[in-house]
């Protein structure tokens, strides 16, 4: 399957594997994920889904490393990968070991949404100073 628009995609290999063998209603639900009424929740779902390509119901370190590299190409080492991921991941209260669930991705956009409003705050604070 050759779709142009995946070219441009650093994870397209993946999503294309995630269409392999689907029937029409499933595509469709596929397809869903990018819509802009998509909900956060089906969204998150999705991205776990593209996390855990082996299909276990679990995303370890490896597969966050999996997409990382997908995403980063050679433009940051495999030990900077690894780094950044493991300070992210005790951040947010896990460890390099830690075997994350549907659940925990919930948690991780709440930590996400908090961290991104205090940086607006942050940035909001500083403009009413100048």
């Amino acid at each position: 399957m050759s779709v142009p628009e995946f070219a441009v995609n650093p994870l397209s290999q993946r999503l294309l594997r995630m269409l392999d063998g689907l029937n029409f209603k499933e595509f469709v639900a596929f397809l869903s994920a990018f819509s802009p009424r998509a909900t956060l929740q089906h969204k998150i779902e999705f991205i776990f889904r593209v996390y855990d390509s082996d299909g276990n119901g679990g995303v370890a370190m490896n597969d966050m490393l999996e997409v990382l590299r997908d995403l980063t190409g050679q433009y940051i080492s495999e030990q900077q990968r690894e780094q950044v991921l493991t300070q992210v991941l005790e951040e947010a209260g896990y460890t390099k070991d830690s075997l994350l669930v549907l659940s925990d991705f919930m948690k991780l956009e709440e930590i996400k949404k908090k961290n991104m409003s205090k940086l607006e705050e942050h940035s909001d604070g500083q403009q009413q100073q100048r």
